[in-house]
């Protein structure tokens, strides 16, 4: 049988991820030790194709993902899965179905098993795929469906941990370490933890991605993954996962960045997902836990909603941006492109490209904005893309309503 051809799609509820699906689609989000999408590759066996999402996300090519593609691109030849972004399978071996067969996991319809020459789902289908009744046999496979972007948060810990497990169980065997527990501590190629680092993996362990430095003294608690290329300059960074190329410093913990961030200086960052090309000033601190330690209620385009957690930190968007001191409250969301600074604490829903102190929010001016984002990425060896670059464009304009001006 000839190798399947995969592609993921953002449903209704994952197109309503705020503020990540305003200039990404879902699969590109981290979880664990990889993206949604390269988990569903490692799991398929095959490189996705595309991303299947909304219409504003057509000419997404950020380098390493996969595109965005209109549903009439995925054809009617050759076998083709159609997979919900939100779906986290387990790894395990998987023999497709010959005929046309839904998948479910957990119990929930996720997608499709398409043969050659069958139809595709209706757009109707791809947004609610429980509106497809009758479309071929169930097609069973282990893993979970997130249903909130919190998700992300609430279930890293677990992730990495099953993550270095299943692919990395070999401790490295790293010297000259203050080591308590018995955990794996796991270095790609090129990987180095400076003499002198503090590493709890009591509770979980630690993996480096090709690249990724650890400079003493820090301290190291497991679950904890460190992409490829990012460094960790100092501070206690624990129960999290960080992407590719980023710099943290500081108190990180339950916390998700997607890449690309700069978090350089002290500050505190708990339970928050960061998106792309985030830039933390020094002192930069969010708060996780509600005074009254009820569960915190985030923000959604649906409107409030109780996540059932007592700890929730923020979620900010890609290319956001805080000055120096910069509190942030918890539960705050906080839109792409925005720039906060001043001291003030800004809203707990800050608007996407807003600019300003505290609730005195203005529009970041779009030229200002792509020219300062221009320089940031050529300062870490990239360049914003056409594709992406009028993702950002077109979002400015799209939200330039929810802004006071």
């Amino acid at each position: 049988m000839n190798a399947p051809r995969l592609f993921l799609f953002d449903d209704r509820r994952a197109r309503r991820w705020a503020p990540f699906t305003l200039t990404r689609p879902v699969g590109e989000l981290l979880f664990g030790c990889m993206t949604l999408r390269e988990r569903a590759e490692r799991v398929f066996g095959t490189n996705c194709v595309g991303n299947v999402s909304r219409t504003a996300l057509m000419g997404f090519d950020e380098p390493g993902a996969a595109p965005t593609i209109g549903l009439e691109e995925v054809g009617t030849t050759g076998l083709r899965v159609l997979l919900s972004s939100r779906t986290v399978p387990d790894f395990q071996t998987i023999e497709l179905p010959s005929d046309r067969s839904r998948i479910f996991v957990g119990g929930e319809p996720a997608g499709w098993v398409l043969p050659d020459g069958a139809p595709l789902p209706s757009e109707l289908w791809l947004r609610e795929p429980g509106a497809d009744l009758d479309s071929g046999p169930p097609f069973a496979i282990t893993g979970q469906i997130l249903g909130h972007p919190w998700d992300l948060i609430a279930h890293n810990d677990q992730r990495i941990e099953t993550d270095i497990e299943s692919l990395w169980g070999q401790d490295s065997g790293v010297q000259a370490l203050h080591r308590v527990g018995t955990g794996v501590v796991s270095l790609a190629d090129g990987a180095t933890i400076e003499p002198g680092v503090h590493v709890d993996v009591r509770h979980g362990p630690i993996r480096l991605a090709e690249g990724a430095r650890v400079e003493g003294p820090a301290r190291l608690t497991g679950p904890l993954f460190v992409g490829a290329g990012s460094t960790i300059l100092g501070g206690a960074v624990g129960s999290s996962s960080l992407g590719p190329v980023c710099l943290v410093r500081g108190e990180v913990a339950h916390s998700v960045l997607l890449g690309y961030v700069n978090k350089a200086h002290d500050g505190h960052l708990g339970h928050a997902l960061v998106g792309r090309w985030v830039n933390l000033g020094a002192y930069t601190t969010n708060s996780d836990l509600k005074n009254n330690y009820r569960p915190v209620r985030v923000w959604t385009p649906e409107g409030e909603r109780d996540t059932g957690l007592l700890k929730v930190g923020c979620f900010l968007g890609d290319h956001v941006k805080s000055g120096i001191g910069t509190h942030i409250n918890t539960g705050t969301v906080i839109g792409t492109g925005s720039n906060i600074f001043g001291g003030s604490m800004p809203p707990t829903v800050v608007p996407p490209f807003s600019w300003g102190v505290g609730p005195d929010l203005r529009d970041h001016r779009l030229d200002q904005f792509l020219d300062t984002t221009a320089r940031v990425m050529a300062r870490r060896g990239q360049s914003l893309t056409p594709g992406v670059a009028k993702i950002l464009r077109d979002a400015w304009h799209a939200t330039a309503g929810r802004r006071a001006g």
